[in-house]
């Protein structure tokens, strides 16, 4: 069966939502859009990847060790989990990034597995070709993440749809700065004609 499209999912934990230690206003509203791409890739049986946030307690990401954010996404903290609406799949794909104390960890092509294995490896050792992104935030790590991609010559689509931003203006920046970069802004919609009539299922089977 063939591989060659994954969903990436970025960073859709507590920290990040409503009531988190670090929220994207109204993060969570993206949350039932990326349940309905989740299901969509489930259908046509292709691999979904969440990356986390994972930092130590003394990542030089946070403000008390001298970075720029306030403590967020610790290792095994009640913050650092998948937010409880976001239906992933047993078989979806979890990285984790900024691990270690110098690493900041925006994109999730920095992000490795628990065999230490990098996202870009992973996903090209099954086929992958495109990558579809969605998740949190727009102006930083999915960003990062897009821009990664593009560097490691995958076909990137934007689900601008599933994404939400910090600020507004930074947002609408990256999303420019993206699209510059030859990536392509999907929604629903058009994602689900673009998967028509790929793989026909029977009932049983969806």
């Amino acid at each position: 069966m063939k591989k060659d499209k994954a969903l990436i999912i970025i960073d859709v934990q507590k920290d990040f939502c409503t009531g988190g230690a670090l929220p994207v206003p109204n993060g969570e509203r993206i949350i039932p859009v990326l349940n309905k791409y989740i299901s969509l890739f489930k259908k046509n049986r292709f691999p979904i990847v969440a990356s986390r946030d994972w930092h130590p307690e003394d990542s030089k990401h946070f403000k008390s060790n001298g970075g720029v954010w306030p403590k967020h996404c610790v290792v095994k903290s009640d913050g650092a989990k998948f937010h409880p609406k976001l239906c992933l799949p047993a078989s979806a794909k979890i990285v984790s990034k900024g691990t270690i104390p110098s690493e900041d960890g925006y994109s999730a092509f920095d992000a490795r597995d628990n065999n230490k294995k990098k996202l870009s490896r992973i996903i090209k050792s099954i086929g992958v070709k495109e990558i579809f992104i969605g998740g949190l935030a727009t102006d930083y790590c999915v960003k990062a993440s897009a821009l990664s991609a593009i560097k490691e010559n995958f076909k990137v689509y934007l689900l601008k749809d599933a994404v939400k931003g910090i600020s507004s203006k930074a947002s609408a920046d990256a999303i420019s700065l993206m699209r510059e970069k030859g990536i392509e802004l999907l929604d629903f919609r058009k994602a689900s004609k673009l998967f028509a009539g790929r793989v026909k299922y029977t009932r049983k089977e969806a």
